[in-house]
C-alpha cells in the first residue's frame, strides 16, 4: 500500500476510486462464483488417466509411469512401516524394559506397537497459540546444526517466520515463498498457518497432536533449513533467468524430503528415537501421497479408503488426512513429486557417493549438487558424474 501523505491531492483521489473499482469487481466475481458457477459445477473432480498420465509427465520429467510409481510406492510402504516398528520398539522398551516381543509379529502387533510409541511423541504438543514462535526457535535450531556439523554451505539470504496470509490458508499447515528470479535481494518467508478459531476442541487436538513438536521439527527442517529456503536460496544464484522460472518440482520437493533424513542421519535432535520415528512417518506420508495421487484421479479411490490408508496405513491424525484427501481433489500430479524426488536424489547421492569414493563429504557433494539450480534431478546427475545430458524423452 503506498503511503498516501506521500501522493498529491489528485492522485489519491485517482487511487482511492481505483481501490473503489476493484472492491466492487471483487464483489461481483464472489457473487458470480457462489451463485452462477457453484451450482453448475456438477463434475467430477477425477482428471482420468489420460490426462493425468500426461500431466505427471510434465510434472516429474521421468521415465517412470504411474503404474511403476505405484508399485515403488507401495514396496516403500511396507518397508518404512517395517522400520517404524523396529523404532517404536526401542521408544517401547524404554517405558516398559520387560517386555518380550514376538519373533514374527502381525501386522496387527506392529500397528499396536507403533501406536503406543506415537503416543509419546504426541504428549509433547505445541501452544495452540505458539505454532509460529516455535517454528522460529526451531529454525534457529536446525539452522546451527547444519553449520555445526558441515552438512552444506548456509547461505546468507534472509528467512522470516510468518503467520500465514488467510487466503493462502486451507491447503497445507505451512509453505516457503522464495523470492522470485526477479526479487533476489528479497527475503524468503516460512509462512505458517494459525488454527482456525471455528474448529472444535477435538478438532483442535488432533491437528496438535499430528503437529507435535517433533513433527514442528520435522516441518522446519522441509520449509526451512536444510529444506526449501536453503535450496532455493542457492538454487536463485544460479544465473539462468529460465531455470529460475521453470524450476522442478520433483528436485525441489525431493530435496525437501531427503533433507529431513539427512538431519536423522547426522543425529538431529541429539539422536532422539521419538525425533526418528516422526521423521519416518513423514516420508510415510510422502509414499502414501504418491498412491493415493493416481489412485483417487485413475482408479476412483473414495474418501473412505483414502481416509483409512492415510489414518491406519499411515498413521496420520483425523484433520491432517482430511485436509490432504481435499488437497488431492483440488491438485494432481503434485502429491508424486515428493517420493519420485526423494528417490531420485537418494539415487544421484549413491552414485556419486560410490564415484567420489574417500573423497566424498556431505557438504561437497550438497554444495556442488545446489549449484545448478533446480532442474530435473537426471540432468545435476549427469553433470555431477561427467555423464551425457538426458535427452528430453529419457
Amino acid at each position: 500500500m503506498p503511503n498516501m501523505d506521500a501522493l498529491s491531492a489528485e492522485q489519491q483521489i485517482r487511487l482511492n476510486a481505483a481501490i473503489a473499482t476493484a472492491r466492487d469487481a471483487l464483489a461481483d466475481h464472489q457473487t458470480w462464483l457462489e451463485e452462477d458457477l457453484l451450482p453448475r459445477a456438477n463434475g467430477d473432480f477425477r482428471i482420468g488417466a489420460e490426462l493425468y498420465d500426461t500431466k505427471l509427465a510434465f510434472a516429474l520429467n521421468s521415465p517412470l509411469s504411474r503404474k511403476e510409481i505405484k508399485a515403488r510406492a507401495e514396496l516403500e510402504y511396507q518397508n518404512v512401516r517395517n522400520e517404524m516398528y523396529e523404532v517404536a520398539r526401542t521408544v517401547y522398551l524404554e517405558k516398559y524394559p520387560m517386555t518380550a516381543f514376538p519373533d514374527q509379529p502381525d501386522e496387527a502387533y506392529k500397528q499396536a506397537i507403533v501406536r503406543a510409541a506415537l503416543e509419546e511423541a504426541y504428549k509433547a504438543l505445541p501452544p495452540r497459540d505458539g505454532i509460529v514462535e516455535v517454528a522460529r526457535q526451531q529454525l534457529e535450531e536446525a539452522t546451527n546444526f547444519v553449520i555445526e556439523h558441515d552438512i552444506v554451505t548456509m547461505p546468507e539470504e534472509p528467512v522470516e517466520v510468518i503467520i500465514m496470509p488467510e487466503f493462502q490458508r486451507g491447503v497445507s499447515l505451512a509453505y516457503l515463498d522464495p523470492p522470485g528470479p526477479l526479487d533476489r535481494d528479497q527475503p524468503a518467508f516460512y509462512a505458517v498457518a494459525p488454527l482456525p478459531e471455528d474448529w472444535t476442541e477435538e478438532q483442535v487436538e488432533s491437528f496438535l497432536r499430528e503437529y507435535n513438536l517433533y513433527s514442528l521439527q520435522d516441518l522446519t527442517i522441509h520449509e526451512g533449513v536444510p529444506g526449501h529456503y536453503l535450496q532455493l536460496a542457492l538454487s536463485n544464484r544460479y544465473p539462468s533467468m529460465l531455470r529460475s522460472v521453470l524450476w522442478s518440482g520433483p528436485f525441489v520437493e525431493g530435496w525437501a524430503v531427503y533433507a529431513e533424513q539427512v538431519m536423522i542421519e547426522a543425529g538431529y535432535q541429539d539422536n532422539d528415537p521419538l525425533q526418528r520415528l516422526i521423521t519416518l512417518k513423514w516420508y510415510l506420508r510422502a509414499v502414501t501421497n504418491a498412491i493415493i495421487d493416481s489412485a483417487i484421479h485413475v482408479d476412483g479411490m473414495t474418501r473412505d479408503q483414502a481416509m483409512k490408508l492415510m489414518v491406519e496405513g499411515g498413521f496420520q491424525e483425523e484433520r491432517e488426512a482430511a485436509g490432504k484427501w481435499i488437497r488431492a481433489q483440488l491438485t494432481s500430479a503434485q502429491l508424486s513429486t515428493y517420493f519420485v524426488g526423494y528417490q531420485e536424489h537418494i539415487e544421484m547421492r549413491a552414485a556419486v557417493e560410490k564415484e567420489w569414493g574417500g573423497e566424498f563429504t556431505l557438504r561437497r557433494y550438497h554444495d556442488q549438487a545446489l549449484s545448478y539450480g533446480s532442474p530435473p534431478v537426471k540432468y545435476v546427475r549427469a553433470l555431477i558424474l561427467g555423464e551425457p545430458i538426458p535427452r528430453k524423452d529419457d
